[in-house]
């Protein structure tokens, strides 16, 4: 007799994934206001310069685009486990149509203006676990992965594109109005969610809510499971492999003071992220992807040791796109962490990451950025590079002893062959 064959493995494609109309909803108002918030980015800058007439205040207001989701991120993320996730996303997004306009239409004074910053990203979090928390709800089996990655190409392409753009944007209609075109992103990302369909609230609906308490239940849930607290190391690898990122100005200055430098360094990370992105999750096999995490996360760090032997420029953009391309393995960390944590606690598991990943970089480029005063840029990049692949060694040495549950609750065969996505 033959061996028992297992069936072949079911790999969705991009256009069955954009063939779902609540994913286009929700992809289209992702990109409309992450477009708008990069725009806003700009102006802000530019107003508060202009006001203030100081690079000091100008870089307090940027960042306070960073604090809200680290400070007040991991208890609002508990909405989206609350409410109605749909709700939550087009509150959210009304709210900051509001804040936003008051930021275009008064004259108000530099405090003002930090606070309507301060609370307009402070809305970004729980918006962002809701649509991270009803992802899942949209798309099932390899479609989330597909959708996951499309969620992150789109992130980083406006990223990429959109400072180039908001600055040319500023220049040409002013900063208050494009203010107003960010509201006006704000208001047509509600109009396209109230497309989607109403689905039950959550199972935690109906419990009292305790934004202090549930912040403490969804660290426990998080830290206190083996699965999750490896693939939670796994996400916060990131901390690491960012900090080129935040050092590409003093770095490009090391070969000249062309600006364009400078460009293509920031532009380096993202781009390789792209392109990682796509093959991984469109190329390689589903059950492969969970398999291929340890290396992938690897990769993303061990490039960046070259950079101390202060290799050519163009060496170095490969180098740092290499890199990016290592970062695809955040897909398949995400799509176990969907499995892995229960559906009525994930928009607060997924907030209390997404904090933790910001406060990491943030604190790896600060250190970055004070150490590259003494030692220069090169070396503090193969040290976070080095730093990153000693993190990951010690991350995949701990998901070796909980792999195989995972691989088991995510790639359990349903009745047609195919796999699941979430529990």
């Amino acid at each position: 007799m033959g061996r028992h064959r297992r069936p072949p493995e079911r790999q969705a494609t991009y256009r069955e994934v954009f063939a779902v109309v609540e994913f286009r909803r929700l992809w289209f108002a992702q990109t409309l206001s992450s477009v708008g918030d990069q725009f806003a980015q700009v102006a802000l800058a530019v107003l508060v310069y202009d006001r203030t007439q100081s690079a000091l205040l100008t870089g307090l207001a940027y960042a306070l685009t960073y604090l809200p989701p680290i400070l007040g991120g991991p208890m609002l993320s508990g909405l989206a486990d609350h409410f109605p996730r749909r709700r939550v996303m087009i509150v959210c997004d009304l709210l900051r149509m509001l804040l936003m306009g008051l930021m275009a239409l008064g004259e108000t004074s530099f405090t003002v203006l930090c606070a309507l910053i301060f609370l307009t990203v402070l809305l970004g979090s729980p918006f962002t676990a809701a649509r991270a928390a009803l992802l899942p709800d949209i798309l099932k089996g390899d479609g989330y992965v597909l959708g996951a990655a499309v969620n992150n190409m789109t992130h980083q392409a406006t990223q990429m594109l959109g400072f180039a753009a908001g600055g040319a944007l500023v220049a040409v209609v002013g900063t208050r109005e494009a203010l107003g075109l960010n509201a006006l992103t704000f208001l047509l990302s509600a109009l396209v969610l109230m497309g989607i369909r109403r689905r039950p609230p959550p199972e935690r609906a109906h419990e009292r809510l305790r934004l202090w308490h549930n912040t403490k239940e969804g660290a426990a849930l998080v830290f206190g499971d083996p699965k999750l607290r490896s693939l939670v190391g796994f996400a916060w690898l990131c901390s690491f492999y960012t900090v080129p990122e935040g050092l590409a100005a003093p770095y490009a200055a090391t070969y000249g003071k062309d600006a364009l430098y400078v460009g293509f360094l920031m532009a380096a990370m993202p781009a390789g992220m792209v392109v990682g992105s796509f093959v991984f999750s469109r190329f390689v096999r589903p059950s492969s992807r969970i398999r291929s995490m340890s290396g992938l996360a690897m990769l993303s760090c061990a490039p960046l040791l070259c950079c101390a032997l202060e290799p050519p420029f163009a060496v170095t953009v490969l180098l740092w796109a290499l890199a990016g391309c290592g970062s695809a393995y955040q897909l398949a960390a995400n799509t176990a962490f969907v499995a892995a944590v229960p559906a009525a606690g994930r928009g607060q598991a997924f907030g209390l990451v997404q904090s933790g990943i910001l406060a990491g970089q943030g604190l790896g480029i600060l250190a970055g950025g004070a150490l590259a005063q003494v030692i220069g840029p090169e070396k503090v990049v193969a040290l976070a590079g080095a730093a990153g692949l000693v993190a990951a060694t010690a991350v995949t040495m701990m998901w070796t002893q909980v792999r195989g549950q995972v691989v088991a609750a995510v790639f359990a065969p349903s009745g047609r062959g195919r796999v699941k996505a979430s529990l």
